[in-house]
């Protein structure tokens, strides 16, 4: 398993066993410790894929990229709110997946790709929603706009929205 995928399993089991954030480990590459980025945890079921959470920020929030994964792994492990909490006897059947994402671009809606950008909207009332770029069964920049709308509360037929996109580096 790569380290950022390492450090957010670690994390999880080090929140579940004890109820508290670990402390963020030495023996980390300079990249996590003196980088900062928005970070996304995604985790799925082992067998199907399927979703069985996912939280991020699309901006630094920690100090720097090691403390952000440590945060959101516990997130989208226990505050992920379509889902119950990741228990420490399923967390062995979870793949965990680290995006770490680009600063945000604003954008046309035509400089979008759904395999290579994840695109965040944004009325002028402050709703924003985000989708990840290269999500299973998003082929079409349309299907991302709606439901990156739909996240948002925004009506993509009815209402202005501004556009950003962003890249990842996705880790496994």
């Amino acid at each position: 398993m790569h380290e950022y995928p390492q450090l957010a399993f670690d994390s999880i089991k080090h929140y579940l066993e004890t109820g508290e954030s670990m402390e963020e480990p030495e023996e980390l590459s300079p990249e996590l410790k003196e980088n900062r980025a928005g970070v996304f945890v995604s985790l799925h079921n082992k067998v199907n894929h399927s979703l069985r959470g996912c939280i991020g920020t699309f901006m630094p929030t920690q100090k720097n990229i090691a403390n952000e994964i440590i945060q959101n792994a516990i997130s989208a492990a226990t505050q992920d709110n379509r889902f119950m909490p990741v228990t420490i006897d399923e967390l062995d059947d979870l793949e965990i997946n680290v995006d770490v994402l680009s600063e945000p671009k604003d954008c046309e809606i035509k400089d979008l790709d759904p395999k290579k950008y994840g695109v965040i909207v944004k009325t002028e009332d402050g709703r924003k929603g985000l989708l990840l770029p290269d999500l299973e069964g998003i082929e079409k920049t349309e299907q991302q706009l709606e439901i990156a709308c739909s996240k948002a509360g925004i009506d993509n037929e009815k209402e202005e929205f501004s556009v950003m996109k962003f890249s990842v580096e996705r880790y496994t």
